[in-house]
């Protein structure tokens, strides 16, 4: 089946986990996390979960875990803690936890930001995985990071990751 076919049977509609990774932000302040929402339901998807953790191995596991087995969420975004400062932790605990990684995620996520910002990128450690079936996507928690991620990729390719994450539907 070529890329066309695969999207054309993707789902348009998706239902998001908004996870705010974060030790200095709240609901009020939580910009990435609000950004995140507004460009998913312009886009016409649902936020089916919303959540703002510590910047914490335990509470970011916790949080993923239960985002990726609540059957109303189809794809988890967690935005926050990908930097290498040493309360930064995302990385190292999505990447103990996830069953598979898509690496070219944070490949591509990086070669788009390098356009924008120059070799500072190389200090985001966004990531993109599989947990229990469930596309996993850590992004940073600039806003206008955000915004190139969902824009240039999230939004393009969600459908797609979901079809495939579920595999080959029943004929």
């Amino acid at each position: 089946m070529s890329l066309e076919q695969h999207k054309t049977q993707s789902p348009t509609v998706l239902r998001f986990a908004v996870i705010t990774i974060s030790d200095t932000r709240d609901a009020a302040s939580d910009k990435g996390g609000a950004l995140l929402v507004e460009v998913l339901q312009a886009a016409g998807h649902v936020v089916a979960r919303r959540e703002l953790v510590k910047d914490e191995r335990k509470a970011i596991e916790i949080a993923v875990r239960s985002a990726v087995t609540d059957a109303n969420v189809d794809l988890v975004l967690t935005t926050g803690g990908t930097g290498i400062a040493p309360r930064d932790v995302t990385y190292d605990t999505l990447k103990s936890i996830l069953d598979s990684e898509i690496p070219g995620f944070g490949e591509l996520f990086r070669w788009l930001s390098f356009r924008e910002i120059g070799s500072a990128t190389m200090l985001s450690r966004a990531l993109g995985g599989l947990l229990h079936g469930k596309v996993v996507l850590a992004l940073p928690g600039s806003p206008k990071a955000l915004k190139l991620a969902m824009d240039e990729i999230v939004l393009k390719e969600a459908g797609h990751l979901v079809s495939q994450s579920r595999g080959p539907l029943a004929p």
